[in-house]
C-alpha cells in the first residue's frame, strides 16, 4: 500500500495555463467598460459630488458646521482620520511581510491591497487638512525656514510625526506598488491594438522588455522596498496611537495604545481587502485566481487580530479598576453605560463577537458570510475610534464642562465625499490597470500547480518519469 502526502490546494484553479492567466487579467483592461462597472463607478461620483457640496460649504463658512464643540474638539473627523489609516494597513502588510516571508498566496491579493492602502491613506489626509480650518496653510506642519520669525514646529508633538511617519507610509507603498506594475504594464503594452494604448502603456512600462538582468533587479527592488515597508507597519499605526496615549485625558493615556491600534488596523484592513476582492472576484470573473483558500486564509488572520483587539478591551478595563484611579475607572465606566452606551456595544460585537464566527469553517469559506462580516468589522473599527475618541471627551474632569456630541449633515457628508474619493479611485485602477499582478502569479502557477499536477501523476504511475 503506497502511503501519500496530502498535497495543498493549488493556488490558481481550473487548470489554467500561463497563456491564460494573461488573457484572464489583460483582457479586463482591453475590453469596453461594463454596464455593472459605468453604474458603479456613476454612483462613486455621485457620492464624491454630494459630499463635494457640503466640503466646500465647509471650507467656505469654517469647521464650525461639524458639531464639535468646546469639550468635544475631536469626533468625526479624528475618528475618519484614524479609521482611514487603518483602512490602509493591509496593503503593506500583504505586500512586504508575507513577501519575506515567501507566502506565494499574497500574489492574487497583494496589488489589489497596495492599491487600497494607497486610496485609503489619501482619503485619510484630508482629515487632518480639514481640521486645521485654513487648509491654505497645510505647509505648516512641515520642518521648513519660514518668514514668521523663529516659529517652528513643535518636534514632541505626535502630531508632527504623524505627517512624518504617513508620508513616508505613503511614499514607499506607492513606490512599492508602481515598482510591482511594470512588468505586467509591458505585457499590455506588447498587448495593444490601438496607438494610444501601446503609448499609454508603453510610456508607463518605462521600456520593460523583460530580460534576465530586468528580473534580477526587479526582485532585488522587491525585496528593499519590502525590507523598507515591514517597519511601517508597526511604526505608522503606533505613531498614530500616541496622538492619544501621550496625552491626560482618562481613557487616553495607556501604553497598550500602539499594539493594540496596529492589530485594529491590520484586523480592519483585512477585512476592507476581502470586502473589496469579493466583489472584484465576482465582477471580473477571477474566481480561478482568488480561490477559496486565498478567502480562508485572510479570514484566518482576521480571527487572530480580532482575537488581539478582543483581548486587549479587556485588557484597557482591568488596568483602569488596577490602576485606582477613579477618573480612568469612570471613563471606562462611562463608554459601556453612559450616553453612548449604544457605540459601545455595537463596537463589542462587531469586533469581539462577529469574528469568532470564523471558527467555523463552513462560514469561514463561505463568500456570503465572509463578505457580510467584513463590513461589519468595519463598521465595528469605526465605532470603536468613535468611543475612543468621543466618550473620553465628552465628560472630561469638570463636570461643569460635560457636553454630548452630536453629528451634523457636514459631518456626515464629508465622511460620504471620502467614500467617492476611495471608490472613485478603485474603481479606476480596476479597469485601467491589472488589478492582479500576472508575473508573481505566473510563478505561484510554476510552484503550486505543476507540483500539483506532477503529483497526481505519480499517483496515476508510479512507473511515470516526468
Amino acid at each position: 500500500m503506497q502511503i501519500v502526502s496530502q498535497v495543498r490546494e493549488p493556488l490558481i484553479t481550473g487548470k489554467r495555463t500561463l497563456h491564460d492567466i494573461t488573457d484572464d487579467i489583460s483582457s479586463r483592461v482591453e475590453e469596453k467598460p461594463s454596464k455593472a462597472w459605468i453604474l458603479a463607478f456613476l454612483l462613486s461620483l455621485a457620492l464624491l459630488g454630494a459630499g463635494g457640496v457640503f466640503l466646500g460649504d465647509m471650507l467656505w463658512n469654517g469647521i464650525g458646521r461639524w458639531g464639535l464643540n468646546r469639550t468635544v474638539q475631536w469626533a468625526w473627523d479624528i475618528t475618519n482620520f484614524v479609521w482611514w489609516v487603518g483602512i490602509g494597513h493591509a496593503g503593506t502588510l500583504i505586500s512586504a511581510v508575507l513577501l519575506l516571508f515567501r507566502q506565494k498566496w499574497r500574489t492574487a491579493i497583494n496589488r489589489a491591497a497596495e492599491a487600497m492602502t494607497i486610496f485609503a491613506v489619501i482619503c485619510a489626509a484630508v482629515w487632518p487638512v480639514i481640521h486645521m480650518g485654513r487648509p491654505w496653510l497645510v505647509y505648516w506642519p512641515l520642518p521648513l525656514p519660514n518668514t514668521f520669525g523663529s516659529l517652528w514646529v513643535n518636534f514632541n508633538s505626535p502630531l508632527l510625526w504623524d505627517v512624518f511617519a504617513i508620508s513616508t507610509y505613503f511614499s514607499v507603498s506607492l513606490v512599492f506598488w508602481y515598482i510591482g506594475l511594470i512588468p505586467d504594464f509591458a505585457t499590455i503594452r506588447d498587448r495593444a491594438v490601438g496607438k494610444w494604448g501601446r503609448l499609454i502603456y508603453g510610456a508607463l512600462s518605462f521600456g520593460w522588455i523583460g530580460g534576465a538582468r530586468s528580473w534580477v533587479h526587479y526582485e532585488s527592488v522587491a525585496l528593499i522596498l519590502a525590507g523598507l515597508s515591514t517597519p511601517l507597519v508597526l511604526s505608522v499605526h503606533t505613531i498614530v496611537s500616541f496622538d492619544f496615549a501621550t496625552s491626560v485625558i482618562p481613557g487616553w493615556h495607556t501604553t497598550i495604545f500602539p499594539p493594540y491600534f496596529v492589530a485594529g488596523a491590520i484586523f480592519s484592513g483585512f477585512a476592507m481587502v476581502l470586502t473589496l476582492m469579493l466583489i472584484t472576484r465576482k465582477v471580473y470573473r477571477l474566481q480561478h485566481y482568488i480561490t477559496l483558500e486565498h478567502i480562508e486564509l485572510m479570514n484566518i488572520i482576521i480571527i487572530v487580530t480580532g482575537s488581539i483587539v478582543g483581548i486587549a478591551y479587556i485588557t484597557e478595563f482591568f488596568m483602569a479598576w488596577y490602576s485606582g484611579v477613579e477618573y480612568e475607572q469612570f471613563a471606562f465606566v462611562n463608554r459601556m453605560t453612559g450616553d453612548y452606551w449604544w457605540a459601545y456595544w455595537a463596537m463589542m460585537t462587531c469586533n469581539v463577537i462577529s469574528p469568532q464566527l470564523f471558527w467555523i469553517k463552513k462560514i469561514r469559506t463561505s463568500l456570503v458570510a465572509t463578505f457580510v462580516l467584513s463590513i461589519i468589522v468595519n463598521i465595528g473599527m469605526w465605532f470603536e475610534r468613535f468611543v475612543i475618541i468621543v466618550t473620553s471627551l465628552h465628560h472630561d474632569y469638570l463636570p461643569s464642562s460635560w457636553a454630548y456630541f452630536t453629528p451634523t449633515w457636514w459631518d456626515i457628508m464629508c465622511y460620504v465625499f471620502t467614500f467617492g474619493l476611495f471608490f472613485t479611485l478603485f474603481f479606476l485602477f480596476a479597469k485601467f490597470f491589472p488589478v492582479i499582478n500576472m508575473a508573481e502569479v505566473k510563478t505561484a502557477w510554476k510552484n503550486s500547480n505543476q507540483d500539483v499536477y506532477k503529483h497526481n501523476k505519480t499517483i496515476e504511475d508510479p512507473n511515470n518519469v516526468i
